[in-house]
């Protein structure tokens, strides 16, 4: 009720600021630093900074702090934020503002990351697309887009390339759609992190190390990552070498995975397409590293795979050992792999007709010399319930359109 009364409230008051709203209209140029951050300044709920067709060449990163406001250009291939001179590491748009809606405009070349929206509940990201021009580089920027600590994250055609961690990341946030999105030669194309009630779904992760990564991390205010689906994807020939920089999480996904669960509840990955991945389609794994943190649960658990459809995987598996279990499995590796651990209480559903495998690692952070591989078997108890479709509040839907 709380959640229904605030959202209302939010809405009823942009309504009100919205009749007064005001086109604040920025051209490439000179000084167009200071005249796009003074338009991000100066703007009031309502208002519209709309970004004229044209290279934007920008030498330091941009924020908003304005609650209700629209960015807008021309389109993700006319209105380009060069982020290429810029003189300090940051990102290249900071938002921290609630009900922003950014759309249809380009952010090239960020020393950090591209667009970063933090404690920004109700984002829209529209028709973005943000792009390190040099292809995959470990010194290019960490993630593309980056909302996290937010309740309603909608993201909506967007592409990222080149992303020296997620190329679409989501982070310990609430009731989060990404749709109609692609990820190509990042680290990981997509990623949903200790975060809570999700939809990924009709998205392109190609060429990326691993497509699509669903995981959960101690040490993090919000953790318990739980209640996501993925479907309707296309995860294909995810073949792209790790260029992460070491010490990244991410650093350690093999080099052609398709979708990977860790330590995450309750995640159902159904109805899409994944094949050419060369590691293996769909890894469900246990976080591997030593934690201290006593409200950590590492295992993946109520997990559902089914109704997919696998091409061809497993034919060049790049975690270590993998080349020789792919060899003594008749020279393939199997498109479905469980690392085991957590056994019959795990509950793990692999449905798929595809070849399926586990471990039968017993314990969190065994390695995999201690693994003694067997067919999968489906547990005894059922498979959880499916889950319900996520839904966004009737005005960010409308600002999608």
């Amino acid at each position: 009720m709380k959640r229904h009364f605030m959202q209302a409230a939010a809405v009823t008051a942009l309504s009100i600021a919205s009749a007064h709203a005001a086109t604040l209209s920025i051209a490439p140029g000179p000084d167009a630093q200071e005249r796009l951050q003074a338009a991000l300044i100066d703007a009031r709920p309502g208002d519209v900074v709309a970004l004229a067709a044209g290279r934007f060449d920008l030498t330091d990163g941009l924020s908003l702090d304005v609650s209700g406001v629209t960015v807008k250009g021309a389109g993700p291939d006319q209105t380009i934020l060069s982020f290429a001179g810029q003189q300090a590491a940051g990102e290249g748009l900071l938002v921290t503002s609630d009900d922003v809606v950014l759309r249809d405009f380009a952010v090239e070349d960020a020393r950090g990351d591209g667009i970063k929206s933090k404690g920004a509940d109700r984002i829209v990201y529209r028709n973005i697309r943000v792009e390190w021009t040099g292809g995959p580089k470990e010194s290019n920027g960490a993630y593309g887009l980056y909302p996290v600590e937010s309740r309603d994250v909608l993201i909506d055609g967007a592409t990222v390339k080149g992303a020296s961690d997620a190329g679409i990341y989501v982070g310990q946030s609430r009731n989060i759609i990404v749709r109609n999105s692609t990820a190509m030669y990042n680290v990981a194309g997509i990623e949903i992190e200790n975060s809570y009630d999700a939809d990924v779904r009709d998205n392109l992760a190609t060429h990326n190390t691993g497509g699509i990564l669903i995981f959960d991390l101690p040490n993090l205010p919000q953790q318990g990552g739980h209640n996501i689906r993925v479907f309707k994807n296309r995860v294909i020939a995810n073949d792209t070498p790790n260029f992460a920089p070491k010490g990244n999480i991410v650093a350690s996904v093999p080099t052609g995975t398709g979708v990977m669960v860790m330590a995450n509840r309750n995640v159902h990955v159904f109805d899409n397409e994944i094949a050419e991945n060369g590691t293996t389609n769909v890894m469900i794994v246990a976080y591997q590293n030593s934690f201290a943190d006593p409200h950590y649960n590492p295992v993946a658990r109520d997990i559902v795979v089914r109704n997919n459809r696998h091409g061809r995987a497993g034919f060049a598996p790049a975690f270590p050992g993998g080349a020789e279990l792919a060899q003594a499995l008749g020279g393939t590796f199997p498109a479905l792999f469980w690392d085991g651990v957590g056994g019959e209480a795990a509950n793990v559903h692999l449905e798929d007709t595809a070849p399926a495998i586990s471990m039968n690692l017993v314990a969190q952070g065994q390695p995999i010399t201690a693994a003694k591989p067997a067919p999968y078997a489906a547990p005894k108890a059922p498979a959880p319930a499916d889950l319900p479709m996520i839904v966004m509040p009737d005005a960010m839907e409308a600002a999608a359109r």
